[in-house]
């Protein structure tokens, strides 16, 4: 038998009683719905669970899903996702090893051309996310990578201001599909407590490019070719690497488990069941007004998109200023390559801990305060120490500051964790990546040249901005506990008003699971602090 504190989960021992608003009672106990406007999982799966499996049989799919403490390691989609972002955050960091490789583009214009991608990002975000819900999201992502792998080659044949503006606009519209793609596809496939880790893996590659890119970076500026500067060999050398994983994407990758060639039939029904009981559903082709107007009038929405512009302002100045804040230690533009490494190994180390412990703990908001401290440490380290020349521990604070990338990965899974109906996460995870597009904008702008080489304020205004953000990971963490003990209150609600029994409970948890409901119109989905 379920328990009804199995169904919303365990809550604080001193949580005060919930007074339940009778509306909210009398809206949700209706437990019709429209069946044909659920999920596309309908096709293979009914409303109720029909067919049960074993624990081995899910064992066994998993070993071709996800890893798991006992299980051998990923076969296909988190390696995928992976390579997307490996390439997505080389390309886009291009920039910054390209200004100390020659770079025609200077001053107050390279400023300009940084903050281009997410000009172009921004603009394209909730036209491209909504385009993807109606068609098959991973076909549309892997022609968009192939597409700005040819745009970032084109970066080797411009040499003016206004041709390096336009190519960087245009990869950011390319790239703008690419998170909220990736979260839709874990959150399909995956159990709300391995998403956090799975994202994890795919979102680290944002440290290992940087020392995949110092390296590469390193033995090409060593180039004296005049008529081919090591700036454009990095453009072409990135761009033909995007293009090859683009056609693996194509070819690959699943679009969610209804399409998934590569397991069979009763391998997807299998995995459609062992997400059912999550309540987070799977994809639905039509776009719902009522799920858009949800998503942009709950405060949560609005919390999260304030904490990624937060931690985004921090990654706008140092992805594309941090070799350039490692040269004025008093190291060369070669040295600088090289040193720049450890810090890429810092922030991907930082983002697999914070996801192992995201899943482990079932928490999202507890791993984002442990990566933001060592930052706004670092950065108090390289105010405190910047006219002393001691150049370890300078470095030691410029490694440290690389915690705080791991908060945005946690803050996507928190998105796949809490969010339920295709459309809401479609827009909550657009507003997500629009707050991060607008963050790297005005983080571009907050080093300025002016500033240079210390970029005192900058540095500054990283500290402030994340310890606000440090206490809104207290007040998210406190409204979902709240509304599940709403839920869990009004669960006894239902009981009582219709004489159930735990088994009914959990028959109209089943049946609720693939009818693309919201998580607030969705009585039995339960969120993650």
């Amino acid at each position: 038998m379920v328990s009804v504190t199995d169904l919303v989960g365990q809550l604080p021992s001193d949580q005060p009683e919930i007074k339940v608003d009778k509306k909210f009672v009398e809206n949700t106990l209706k437990s019709s719905f429209d069946i044909q406007a659920g999920d596309e999982a309908l096709k293979l799966i009914n409303a109720e669970r029909t067919i049960h499996f074993s624990q081995e049989y899910n064992r066994r799919l998993r070993r071709k899903l996800a890893v798991d403490t006992y299980m051998a390691q990923d076969m296909l989609i988190p390696p995928l996702c992976a390579a997307v972002y490996f390439t997505q955050f080389l390309d886009k960091t291009s920039l910054n090893y390209a200004s100390i490789m020659g770079l025609p583009i200077t001053g107050q214009h390279y400023n300009l051309v940084s903050l281009a991608f997410y000009v172009g990002f921004l603009a394209w975000e909730f036209p491209t996310v909504y385009i993807s819900q109606k068609l098959r999201v991973a076909k549309y992502l892997g022609a968009n990578v192939v597409l700005w792998g040819i745009v970032l080659m084109l970066h080797a044949v411009g040499t003016s201001f206004s041709a390096f503006f336009t190519l960087r606009v245009l990869l950011g519209m390319l790239e703008s599909c690419v998170a909220p793609i990736l979260i839709l596809i874990v959150s399909m496939f995956y159990k709300k407590d391995e998403q956090a880790q799975r994202i994890s893996w795919f979102y680290s590659m944002t440290g290992l490019t940087q020392v995949f890119g110092g390296f590469v970076a390193y033995g090409i500026s060593f180039n004296d070719d005049k008529r081919l500067p090591p700036y454009k060999i990095i453009y072409v050398f990135l761009g033909g690497l995007a293009i090859i994983i683009g056609i693996s994407i194509l070819i690959w990758l699943p679009d969610s488990p209804v399409h998934a060639r590569f397991l069979t039939k009763e391998e997807r029904i299998a995995a459609l069941e062992r997400v059912r009981d999550d309540q987070g559903g799977t994809e639905n082709k039509s776009l719902k007004k009522s799920q858009i107007l949800e998503a942009v009038t709950d405060v949560r929405t609005w919390l999260i998109v304030l904490s990624t512009l937060l931690t985004s302002i921090p990654n706008g100045a140092l992805s594309n200023f941090s070799n350039l804040i490692i040269e004025s230690f008093g190291y060369t533009s070669k040295q600088t390559l090289i040193l720049s490494t450890p810090a890429g190994a810092v922030s991907a180390l930082t983002t697999f801990l914070c996801g192992w412990y995201s899943g482990k703990k079932n928490e999202r908001m507890i791993p984002i305060v442990f990566a933001l401290i060592p930052t706004i440490v670092g950065a108090a380290i390289l105010i405190g120490l910047n006219d002393s020349h001691k150049k370890g521990p300078l470095l030691f604070a410029a490694y440290l500051v690389g915690t705080f990338g791991s908060a945005l990965s946690t803050i996507y899974a928190w998105n796949a964790s809490n969010t339920s109906g295709h459309t809401k996460k479609s827009t909550i995870n657009a507003m997500t990546l629009i707050a991060f597009a607008l963050g790297n904008i005005i983080g571009a702008e907050i080093f300025q040249p002016k500033d240079a080489p210390d970029y005192i304020p900058g540095k500054i205004a990283i500290m402030i901005l994340l310890t606000i953000q440090l206490g809104i990971c207290v007040l998210l963490r406190w409204i979902n506990l709240r509304m599940n003990a709403k839920k869990m209150t009004y669960i006894e609600e239902i009981k009582a008003s219709k004489g159930w029994t735990d088994a009914d409970i959990r028959r109209e948890r089943e049946r609720h699971a693939f009818a693309d409901l919201t998580d607030k119109e969705n009585p039995y989905f339960v969120y993650t602090a």
